[in-house]
């Protein structure tokens, strides 16, 4: 959706798509905060990954039986198994791909370094577009991205000492779940339009929780053998940190651009570092101020510029 269209919607609508955008963003942040808990417990990003996902696909079934129920009952159009098959392929690479590389990537760096990494998605969108589908780069594009990966590079250096080889690896990690979320932004957008942000999610949440529970049983012959406080935890990141986000993130881009959605995920970054400082007690410096300064304003810059371009 271009910032035209976007404009001619009613007010009331863009004002829900925002609103729905600023919840999501603000829950999805505490999900490194529920698997930085859960870590205190036993450190395994495949179990936390699994039980998350089978407190999770309870909602996301019952979420699908009730678009498609909705949309007999409208009269809609059928629908259409090509569509299904990408939402599919879809969750899989932003959904499962993305969540196992980034619960991988927590075990080894602070929840605030893995907000900054994974949060540089939106510049990741602007360079796969030109390759994927020849959208011309811009030079605010470009000014963005110098700015967003030098805080990056600048957060990554602060942690590096301390850290090294941990630093290191979490942060590749995190950058393969920022790739693979990328990806899974640029060609959700259609399928939302096509099958309905309800459905849609039901269709790609689920699969990828199917990924992520087969996952585990392959890598630790179903062992799920957890402590009582792992669980709650795992059951809390599902519902609060996914399930929730999940619905109303896509729900804000059946209102709004995806470029004001990015926008208003520059809070995310805010939230997370703020409840990182708080609930994990982790250190927060001058030096990762302003790394996240700048990730921000990279971010900023490349979404507000894009916001223009009609």
């Amino acid at each position: 959706m271009t910032s035209k269209t976007a404009a001619s919607l009613p007010a009331r609508t863009r004002t829900t798509g925002y609103l729905l955008a600023a919840a999501g963003a603000a829950l999805f942040s505490s999900k490194a905060i529920f698997i930085k808990l859960a870590y205190q417990e036993e450190v395994n990003a495949s179990l936390m990954l699994a039980y998350r996902m089978v407190f999770a696909i309870p909602f996301f079934a019952a979420i699908g039986i009730w678009a498609v129920t909705a949309k007999r009952n409208s009269g809609e159009a059928g629908i259409r198994r090509e569509h299904v098959a990408q939402a599919i392929a879809t969750g899989f690479a932003g959904y499962y791909l993305a969540s196992y590389f980034d619960f991988a990537g927590l075990q080894y760096i602070s929840a605030q370094l893995e907000r900054l990494v994974l949060f540089t998605y939106p510049i990741m969108i602007m360079f796969l577009s030109a390759v994927l589908k020849g959208e011309r780069l811009t030079a605010h594009g470009l000014a963005a991205a110098g700015v967003t990966y030098g805080g990056l590079g600048f957060a990554f250096a602060s942690d590096l000492p301390s850290g090294l080889h941990d630093t290191v690896t979490g942060t590749l990690l995190v950058l393969s779940a920022a790739l693979c979320f990328a990806i899974h932004q640029i060609y959700a957008r259609p399928l939302i339009s096509a099958l309905g942000s309800a459905l849609y999610t039901s269709i790609s949440m689920t699969s990828a929780s199917i990924c992520c529970i087969l996952h585990h049983v392959i890598v630790s012959g179903a062992d799920f053998g957890a402590s009582p406080r792992f669980m709650w935890l795992a059951a809390a990141c599902a519902i609060a940190a996914t399930v929730l986000p999940a619905l109303f993130i896509n729900a804000s881009l059946a209102r709004i651009s995806s470029t004001a959605v990015a926008m208003i995920s520059t809070l995310s970054p805010l939230v997370t570092i703020a409840l990182a400082v708080i609930i994990l007690g982790e250190p927060f410096t001058l030096a990762d101020g302003l790394g996240a300064v700048l990730v921000i304003i990279g971010v900023g810059i490349y979404t507000r510029g894009d916001s223009r371009v009609v």
